[in-house]
């Protein structure tokens, strides 16, 4: 590939593409609700939420200085993250904090994106960012659900017309904002009936003497406000 054509697949990467008609934007916002709400679907649209949520831990022990063993996803919604250095600390604590606000945070960051006309930039992203994850999966079914999401969104960016492209991107933001805000609904009931005694929130509280119920505010405030952002700047308002 010589030159010109790089700078004519990088013009088309990180150009601009026309906002969709708002209706469009109701209806993928309708679609990611469903695909949220339900329990039916959401055991198994929740799988996305859980590549997010280890990506988000994954991330943060890369960024600050851990050693990342690997990430494993399984069947039933859970996933592990696995990292080595520090016990304690703020490279802990930042890593632990990443796996619940990881999902709200990147549908803001996404929406930001849409907001700003960049549709193929958000799916190249996204790809790259599935592409590097799959490197560090350690189970068949985790590195399986990667590949998967990874060439829907591979294929959409390279095949599908700019309006499919748009659909995909607003209800995959979509998705992330709503589905960021229901698992640490799930995370409080699950305390409040003696469930999770070893979750992210109360792995954060040991790290800090801080209670656990204070992570858990923090979650909320995170998913709810990145909701509410990311909804504005998809609503244009």
């Amino acid at each position: 590939m010589n030159s010109t054509e790089l700078g004519r697949l990088w013009d088309r990467i990180a150009g601009t593409q026309p906002a969709p008609e708002e209706w469009l934007v109701v209806v993928t916002a309708t679609l990611a609700l469903i695909a949220v709400v339900p329990n039916v679907l959401w055991r198994r649209t929740r799988n996305t939420i859980t590549i997010a949520h280890e990506g988000g831990h994954g991330l943060a022990a890369l960024l600050t200085g851990r050693r990342l063993s690997g990430i494993r996803l399984h069947s039933d919604t859970s996933g592990l993250t696995v990292s080595r250095g520090r016990p304690t600390g703020i490279g802990m604590v930042l890593t632990a904090v990443a796996g619940y606000t990881a999902p709200s945070l990147l549908g803001l960051g996404g929406a930001w994106l849409l907001a700003d006309g960049r549709i193929t930039l958000l799916l190249w992203l996204a790809t790259a960012l599935l592409a590097a994850m799959l490197v560090m999966i350690r189970n068949v079914y985790g590195a399986l659900t990667v590949i998967l999401t990874g060439s829907a969104f591979l294929l959409v960016s390279w095949l599908a017309s700019p309006a499919t492209q748009s659909a995909f991107a607003y209800t995959v933001v979509w998705f992330l904002l709503l589905g960021g805000v229901r698992p640490v609904f799930e995370l409080q009931s699950k305390r409040r009936h003696g469930g999770a005694p070893d979750s992210d929130a109360d792995q954060l509280a040991r790290l800090t003497d801080a209670p656990a119920v204070l992570w858990l505010f923090l979650f909320h405030a995170v998913s709810l406000c990145s909701l509410i952002g990311g909804g504005r700047w998809l609503l244009g308002l």
